[in-house]
């Protein structure tokens, strides 16, 4: 089985890199002036293991036709994508400081024409699952065992979409989609059981057919032990809902909603590094 060179195998190798990629969020968003740090940091820690220990991928062959899929349906999280992306060899890190550029691959919400790497246009909420079913089927039509891996925010899930999509994936017993939930409980008009209660999440997939591990978004182990899990073939998707926070590593974003979509200033930004790199 054909992987990225870089797989770490030890769950103390994650976090300095999560520390780093943070960094990276950071600087990204402060040099576009404009982005999404709230989620970015959020998802960072679930896109830091898949990447580096699960997911089937060449970043130097991103078309190769075994690698697994994966796709942000939070597509204004991209920049935590981009960050494990470039991490794991798809293009240069310097790359990285285009965000949100004219002309750059490096768009607000992932563009699949712009940047290999990228299976789906993301960022128009609500459809992400849908599309990783159908690739989760053309697998099993083609007799591939690629897994697709479909990344929510708990915001869009609000969205009735995702509930045909959460009621179809049993029923075609897709065990080799997994979707992660990001359970951070913010959304750009507030917090999420606020605006539109969404739990309990995990009663509501199982009754629907899921199987489902629910954990602590942060918790390096657990996330490694949830993915390990999703990877059995059992005859039934796997969710992985995972509670997660809001700015995570940075205190003046943490769970606070004005930071789902601004861009920190150079002071903000310097501060919120040094909080990471101290953490």
């Amino acid at each position: 089985m054909s992987k990225t060179a870089m797989v770490q195998n030890d769950v103390a190798d994650f976090k300095p890199v999560a520390k780093q990629l943070r960094v990276d969020i950071i600087r990204m968003i402060e040099a576009a002036g404009s982005g999404h740090p709230g989620g970015s940091l959020s998802v960072i820690d679930l896109l830091t293991v898949l990447y580096l220990k699960f997911l089937r991928h060449e970043p130097k062959r991103p078309d190769w036709p075994e690698r697994d899929r994966v796709i942000l349906s939070k597509g204004h999280a991209c920049p935590a994508l981009y960050a494990v992306m470039a991490y794991s060899g798809y293009f240069p890190k310097e790359n990285l400081m285009t965000l949100r550029k004219l002309g750059s691959p490096l768009q607000g919400h992932p563009d699949r024409l712009r940047l290999p790497g990228i299976e789906f246009s993301s960022g128009s909420l609500g459809q992400g699952l849908s599309v990783g079913i159908g690739m989760a089927l053309a697998a099993k039509l083609d007799k591939k065992d690629f897994k697709t891996y479909v990344i929510l925010g708990d915001g869009e899930i609000q969205e009735g979409q995702c509930w045909e999509a959460f009621m179809a994936a049993p029923r075609f017993k897709l065990d080799n989609l997994i979707m992660i939930l990001d359970h951070n409980n913010g959304q750009i008009d507030g917090h999420v059981d606020e605006v539109m209660p969404i739990d309990p999440m995990e009663d509501k997939l199982k009754s629907f057919g899921w199987e489902v591990s629910s954990i602590d978004g942060h918790d390096f182990a657990q996330i490694e032990k949830a993915f390990t899990q999703a990877q059995k073939a059992n005859g039934v998707p796997h969710a992985i809902v995972a509670k997660t926070v809001k700015g995570k590593g940075v205190s003046f974003m943490e769970n606070v909603i004005a930071w789902h979509g601004k861009a920190p200033n150079k002071e903000e930004a310097d501060r919120a590094v040094e909080e990471i790199l101290n953490a």
